[in-house]
């Protein structure tokens, strides 16, 4: 831990803001209502292992990631709880079963090669998980696809249907809300029909992170948080915490840069008044979107937020620290409780889940309680 704390770089996990979140969202739902915890694209950029370890301990039923390699990184590094693969394609079934993983299965094709996959290696009882498409229009059995589904289902097949899930659209969004409860009712529908020619009950799940906020009475027997966990809410941003900082440390000072001069590449960092300019280790290599560059963003350095100068170039950038108390090795956050994630986001006119999944894995990541 200490060297961690003289990394140069680092995006810090603050544990008791990923537990205040966890026991918000868990607040919500039903004691007996699993919660299942999306742990792709490297946990939202948190680091895979580092924040997975904290959920299972903290109750997770399930994870979810997007591709079976996530799930292999999540089993070597120790985790034990059910995985869910979201995108597990029809290449992927040998890797899937050895690590015990358990494919989403959108289509008939999909069914019909895991079903033949698991005859040729003699398992029968293996959980797969069906995903219906209520209106989102990305993956799952349509309407007009159910029949050819439930009729090879009724044959009892090797795989054993772990639960059917659907994806909201739009739950964030109250001028969606019609729509919303249009695809609930789909879905109940839907997986209805399912049920029916099933000689067991798999769970049901459609709620993602704002639809546990927005809409928990359709909680079912499990919801699936996603962005919510790393501190982001679709209701008010009060109730929940920021997961992580991106932070690093002051590399050099220059006290007294002539109005003269000019800063970084491409000499865009023009001064009109002497500057007293901050070198950070970090860069778009890390993570840092180069339209932060030329003054378009503000880091926190020991309470002040100070602009950026010039172009930010791909393992560094530079600060205006004019009139501000810093030295050499002091904390700069990128983002955190000051700038926020969301501050970030709203100045490249994006969403936080982009700035989140953009810290490149060579920032190590740190879990402090």
């Amino acid at each position: 831990m200490d060297s961690a704390k003289n990394s140069f770089a680092q995006l810090e996990l603050n544990n008791a803001n990923m537990l205040h979140n966890y026991k918000y969202f868990r607040s919500k739902l039903k004691d007996t209502t699993k919660l299942l915890i999306l742990i792709k694209a490297n946990s939202y950029g948190h680091g895979a292992v580092e924040f997975a370890t904290q959920m299972e301990k903290a109750g997770a039923d399930y994870f979810g990631i997007a591709h079976p390699v996530e799930g292999v990184e999540l089993r070597k590094g120790g985790i034990k709880i059910p995985i869910l693969v979201l995108t597990a394609g029809t290449d992927s079934f040998e890797e899937i079963v050895e690590y015990n993983l358990e494919p989403s299965l959108p289509t008939i094709e999909a069914v019909r090669k895991f079903d033949e996959f698991l005859k040729s290696k003699d398992i029968t009882g293996y959980p797969a998980h069906i995903k219906l498409d209520t209106g989102m229009h990305r993956l799952g059995f349509m309407k007009d696809e159910l029949p050819e589904l439930l009729e090879y289902l009724k044959d009892k097949p090797r795989i054993k249907v772990q639960s059917i899930f659907s994806h909201l659209a739009a739950s964030d969004d109250p001028q969606h809300d019609e729509f919303t409860l249009g695809q609930i009712e789909m879905y109940k529908k839907h997986s209805g029909m399912i049920d029916a020619v099933l000689e067991y009950k798999p769970i049901h799940h459609i709620l993602n992170s704002a639809g546990i906020e927005r809409f928990s009475e359709y909680q079912m027997d499990m919801a699936r948080l996603g962005i919510g966990i790393y501190g982001i809410s679709a209701v008010d941003q009060s109730f929940v915490k920021p997961a992580a900082s991106l932070t690093c440390k002051i590399l050099q000072i220059k006290d007294l840069v002539p109005a003269d001069g000019t800063v970084g590449y491409g000499r865009h960092g023009k001064l009109d008044t002497p500057k007293k300019i901050a070198t950070l280790p970090l860069g778009y290599a890390d993570g840092l979107n180069r339209h932060y560059s030329r003054g378009n963003a503000k880091f926190c350095v020991n309470g002040v937020l100070v602009p950026t100068i010039g172009n930010i170039c791909m393992d560094m950038c530079m600060i205006d620290i004019t009139g501000v108390d810093a030295k050499v090795g002091d904390k700069v956050t990128i983002f955190g409780d000051k700038p926020t994630a969301n501050d970030m986001a709203k100045l490249l006119d994006t969403i936080p889940y982009e700035i989140f999944t953009s810290v490149a894995r060579r920032v190590k990541r740190v879990v402090y309680e």
